[in-house]
């Protein structure tokens, strides 16, 4: 029964949040914390929770028909209290992390890079379009996709049209070069792994550092062999200087918020924290609360300033965090009512035993399919605790499949399901199907890389 009650929990779950009847925030409140009352209800939580209540090294043994409809409702409240618990941490990292990149992004530390390209490219389409990959990695720094987006084709968009390059590259580029920065501990997927899973973010960066760098370095080969088809077809051409300002010129609020003499010292900062938390010495959480504060005094002095800073930054940070924070208490019902355990072990009986050693690659298989037909919420707080539960019986650790799970992320921004590519094919003027189509072919050869690497450096096993 209790299987059944999983099964069903995990089918509502996912319905309601692709059907986008409900939000997943409350998605990830409110179906766990139903499914549960019906199991109090029914009866059939009674054992689970008699074992969630009992201490053995206490002497505490709880007999399940000892058991009345309030303990075990009192009950479901401790479990989601401990869930909880176990994602306040990731909670906290991602909400100084977001804020402390969207200071550095305020305060133009990546605008050096974007101007520099800018100019070296010039008219020549190899260095323009290997110079827009660099600029969307860089931007992409800061998780957000919208935002590579706005900085990536406001100031690309001129240079293309002007040296008649196509805009299906920009796309491509673009889409793909966030895909992989989409990774780092801060971005979407990677929390939600890290929330569903209960790692840190240092082991989880340090795991996948290897393929994402591996995956860059393809990309800019890719940027190359491109550049050369265009400057095949049209040639090199001359920008004046008037054409180079007016491509590397902001609105005059953004430039009110920069501080270009500030940049050297905002580089120094950015880089020696992402250096410490690969390092894994430190809190991840407090680390970047600290540069979060450091950031904020030291580029705005004025209280008013930083007030602006904190308010306008915190709207995207808090849809993250909102989030993790719903994922700790449907990981805490769905873990500690037994629902977790019984699902994982329907799949596990379903399952030929010789596949079981495979599961690291069975589950980078399935997230390329999985996080392209479904949302992240939907993936990865639906079905990779499954994927987990029977990942640990078969000897896989929790932080194996946090990595095999996002493996498939090479594939995930080009899903109609993610806002911001709209707005990427509304400034660039492409279709979605032929947009698709040009990166799909580009982006395997990113998720072959991330399982390769990864197999490699032993982040995932493919088999155990």
């Amino acid at each position: 029964m209790i299987t059944l009650l999983a099964w069903a929990m995990i089918i509502v779950f996912l319905v309601l949040v692709m059907a986008k009847k409900l939000h997943p925030f409350t998605a990830l409140i409110s179906v766990p914390l139903v499914f549960s009352l019906v199991g109090v209800f029914t009866g059939v939580m009674r054992t689970p929770i008699a074992t969630y209540l009992s201490d053995p090294k206490k002497d505490v043994v709880v007999a399940p028909e000892s058991l009345s409809i309030m303990d075990q409702i009192i009950a479901l409240g401790k479990m989601s209290q401990d869930g909880l618990v176990s994602s306040a941490k990731t909670a906290f990292m991602l909400l100084f992390a977001i804020l402390f990149f969207s200071i550095m992004l305020n305060a133009g530390l990546f605008d050096p890079v974007v101007n520099t390209v800018i100019k070296i490219a010039g008219g020549d389409p190899v260095k323009v379009l290997v110079g827009t990959a660099i600029v969307a990695a860089a931007v992409s720094l800061n998780g957000d996709g919208t935002t590579t987006t706005l900085i990536c084709c406001t100031a690309f968009i001129p240079i293309y049209k002007k040296l008649n390059l196509k805009m299906l590259y920009l796309g491509t580029l673009v889409v793909l070069m966030n895909t992989i920065m989409n990774l780092l501990p801060w971005g979407g997927p990677t929390a939600r792994a890290m929330a569903v899973m209960n790692v840190e973010g240092g082991p989880v960066l340090a795991a996948l550092a290897p393929g994402m760098v591996a995956a860059v370095v393809y990309m800019l080969g890719v940027a190359f062999y491109l550049g050369l088809k265009e400057r095949k077809r049209v040639g090199i051409q001359t920008f004046s200087q008037a054409d180079l300002e007016s491509a590397t010129k902001s609105d005059p609020e953004v430039e009110a918020l920069k501080r270009p003499k500030l940049i050297w010292f905002n580089a120094i900062l950015t880089v020696g924290t992402v250096a410490i938390l690969v390092m894994d010495k430190v809190p991840s959480n407090f680390l970047f609360l600290v540069a979060f504060v450091i950031g904020l005094l030291v580029n705005y002095k004025k209280i008013k300033d930083q007030k602006n800073r904190i308010q306008d930054n915190a709207g995207d940070a808090l849809q993250v965090v909102i989030l993790v924070i719903a994922a700790g208490m449907f990981s805490g019902l769905f873990g500690k009512t037994g629902m977790s355990d019984a699902l994982a072990q329907s799949i596990i009986a379903v399952l030929p035993t010789s596949l079981g050693r495979w599961w690291g690659l069975v589950t980078a298989i399935v997230s390329a399919p999985g996080t392209f037909f479904l949302s992240n919420d939907a993936y990865y707080y639906g079905i990779l605790p499954v994927f987990a539960e029977a990942g640990r019986g078969f000897g896989y650790t929790d932080l194996n499949m946090a990595v095999a799970s996002l493996l498939g992320q090479a594939y995930h921004l080009l899903s109609p399901l993610v806002a911001f590519i709209y707005l990427l094919l509304n400034l660039t003027g492409l279709e979605m199907g032929e947009w698709q189509k040009e990166s799909a072919k580009w982006a395997t050869g990113i998720f072959i890389i991330f399982v390769i690497v990864s197999a490699i450096t032993g982040a995932c096993p493919l088999f155990i």
